[in-house]
């Protein structure tokens, strides 16, 4: 089995936000894949599916983005997973737009969603399913950045992003992290 946690905030009026890419990602993949209804547990929802015949548990925390990390610990600890069974799907400002790169390890680069997982799971050794959303230009203005919706001219990129992640994703739960993102960068580069 297989932990995939969408990183975002709860909030309603947030679900738009740049910051909120993983929801959309984890969303896009249990809808694709026909995942069980979401239902609460572990301070936040779950659903249940398969994907390429590997069962999955799709996890959005709902304790904001900053705490994270405590939907993620129980959800781990009572499916005894390890943290290389466990991939966390976030914004990423060092790529540009529709971009993605999958990783495992590796620093939380700032990313206080990131920076709660290492904390409670105690390492770092987990995926990462880095979504590209592209930096503001300077750092004073990366956190109106990340918590602004994304804009109407964002939606035919944002739309093929997570259609290729939700197509794609039976190459991630395989392991096969190259052929993951460049079927994501082929199926991206047909949209653009």
């Amino acid at each position: 089995m297989q932990l995939w946690v969408g990183l975002g905030n709860p909030e309603p009026g947030m679900a738009r936000q740049r910051h909120n890419i993983g929801f959309m990602a984890i969303d896009r993949i249990a809808e694709r894949h026909g995942f069980s209804p979401w239902r609460n547990r572990f301070k936040g929802l779950v659903a249940e599916g398969s994907v390429g015949g590997t069962k999955v548990l799709a996890l959005k925390p709902m304790t904001y983005m900053n705490d994270s990390g405590v939907s993620v610990q129980p959800a781990a600890a009572f499916f005894k997973l390890a943290p290389a069974d466990i991939t966390a799907f976030h914004d990423e400002l060092d790529l540009v737009p529709g971009k993605v790169r999958v990783k495992r390890g590796g620093g939380a680069a700032g990313h206080n969603g990131l920076r709660s997982m290492d904390r409670v799971l105690g390492s770092p050794d987990y995926w990462r399913v880095r979504l590209g959303i592209g930096h503001p230009g300077h750092k004073d203005r990366v956190h109106g950045h990340v918590l602004g919706d994304f804009h109407k001219v964002d939606a035919p990129w944002l739309a093929a992003l997570l259609d290729a992640v939700a197509d794609a994703a039976g190459l991630l739960a395989a392991g096969q992290m190259e052929q993951f993102m460049t079927k994501v960068a082929l199926a991206t580069q047909e949209s653009g």
